[in-house]
């Protein structure tokens, strides 16, 4: 579904993502690993269009990702959940949550006025109970519960995550690793996850990739994630 191949990116003269190449396969839930400043949160930023990228290929969908605006993301069914949440404190969760409809309206044409989706507050009740407060007034856990929210009010193809759990209480970072789990395994969502967290990602994705030096350096079934790649790779 994404196919990332020979990326190359420089914040001025650093050289941060190195012939970068990566694959998400549909339907499956692919982790992305690797210790801190290797470029995992530049990958997706890369991805999402949000920083320049010199050379190389980043297609979803045999679409040619880097020869279209940022925001036509979403449009293709992309959602997107960074790093930070990036909420808009001022507005309650309603009006956060819609937000996402317009890119949904582009996507689905089936002739129907559709409002939230009924699925979000299906996965996330505390979004119901608390609609008509500010997103600013949530708790830490309950802001990346909208935020995830607001990324699937587009009903995407594929769902992009940085690091949900992280700064988040151990009980919502479980909730929301269900969640993960129901929307790949139930509702069949791609999804591209960046995980710090070992057992996170073993517990909730199927396939991981990490990455050393702006580079690709391993990558397969998580269940081949061996303690030589974790001490050569992830160990600090």
């Amino acid at each position: 579904m994404l196919s990332v191949d020979k990326l190359n990116q420089y914040y001025g003269e650093s050289h941060i993502l190195r012939d970068l190449s990566l694959e998400v396969p549909t339907g499956r839930c692919t982790c992305v690993m690797g210790r801190n400043g290797v470029g995992k949160t530049t990958l997706l930023k890369a991805i999402m269009g949000e920083v320049a990228v010199r050379d190389g290929q980043v297609r979803f969908a045999d679409e040619n990702l880097l020869k279209r605006r940022p925001e036509s993301r979403a449009d293709l069914g992309i959602g997107y959940v960074p790093q930070g949440r990036q909420i808009f404190a001022t507005l309650s969760v309603e009006e956060n949550l819609r937000i996402g409809l317009p890119a949904r309206r582009k996507r689905v044409q089936d002739g129907t006025e559709r409002g939230i989706p009924e699925r979000i507050y299906e996965l996330f009740p505390v979004l119901r109970e608390m609609r008509h407060r500010r997103g600013g007034d949530l708790s830490g856990g309950q802001q990346q519960q909208l935020a995830i929210g607001r990324a699937l009010v587009i009903e995407p193809r594929l769902l992009i995550l940085d690091e949900p759990g992280e700064g988040i209480q151990p009980n919502i970072v479980a909730q929301i690793g269900e969640v993960i789990r129901r929307l790949n395994q139930e509702d069949g969502l791609t999804v591209l996850l960046v995980e710090q967290k070992l057992p996170f990602a073993r517990k909730y994705a199927d396939r991981f990739t990490i990455m050393d030096r702006g580079q690709t350096v391993a990558g397969g079934e998580i269940g081949e994630l061996d303690d030589d790649l974790i001490k050569r790779h992830l160990t600090v």
